[in-house]
């Protein structure tokens, strides 16, 4: 018996089961990386767009705010019908880090814009514009976090043609109030 030929035979077998097994690792890690990656996508996506539908209701109760016969309600409301709270806790079980700072941010500044709008504060508003602005902001910010993260790709107001993330460039409220001095 030729002892070279087995120590050969044996050594090729563990080195292609070696390698069998370690590429079938590599790629079961690869396929959770993707999943996790398209889970933490998935939940970015529907914390905007939870913050998106509540923004939009607190906007429309501020355009005719005494149409409402009790605001805390009805702003309460809009935060529990966009499910903001809900996706909030999915972010912050999914979520990096930084977005997941990012987002509790803008949910802090969704929240004093909820609070101001139930106090009655009106679209046109100074109380409603010193909350508004800082959240555009937020959300800018987080979107700047999740397009960071998911992109390597960096995203700022020029590429707009803005000044700021705030809005408050573009505001005609906003531009009125500085060209009356306030």
């Amino acid at each position: 018996m030729d002892w070279g030929t087995l120590v050969a035979t044996l050594g090729g077998g563990g080195i292609a089961i070696s390698g069998t097994v370690l590429a079938d690792y590599l790629r079961h890690r690869h396929e959770s990386d993707r999943g996790a990656e398209t889970r933490r996508r998935a939940v970015y996506i529907e914390f905007i767009s939870a913050a998106g539908v509540c923004h939009a209701r607190l906007r429309q109760i501020a355009q005719d705010p005494g149409a409402e016969a009790d605001l805390e309600a009805a702003t309460r409301a809009a935060l529990s019908e966009a499910a903001i709270h809900e996706v909030r806790e999915r972010l912050f079980i999914d979520a990096t880090t930084t977005v997941a700072g990012a987002g509790q941010a803008m949910f802090q500044q969704l929240r004093l814009l909820q609070r101001v709008v139930a106090t009655g504060a009106s679209l046109t508003s100074r109380a409603f514009h010193d909350v508004y602005h800082p959240y555009l902001a937020a959300v800018w910010a987080y979107r700047v976090a999740v397009r960071t993260e998911l992109e390597g790709l960096p995203l700022s107001p020029a590429v707009f043609g803005w000044d700021g993330w705030d809005g408050k460039d573009r505001c005609a409220i906003c531009e009125e109030a500085g060209a009356g001095g306030g």
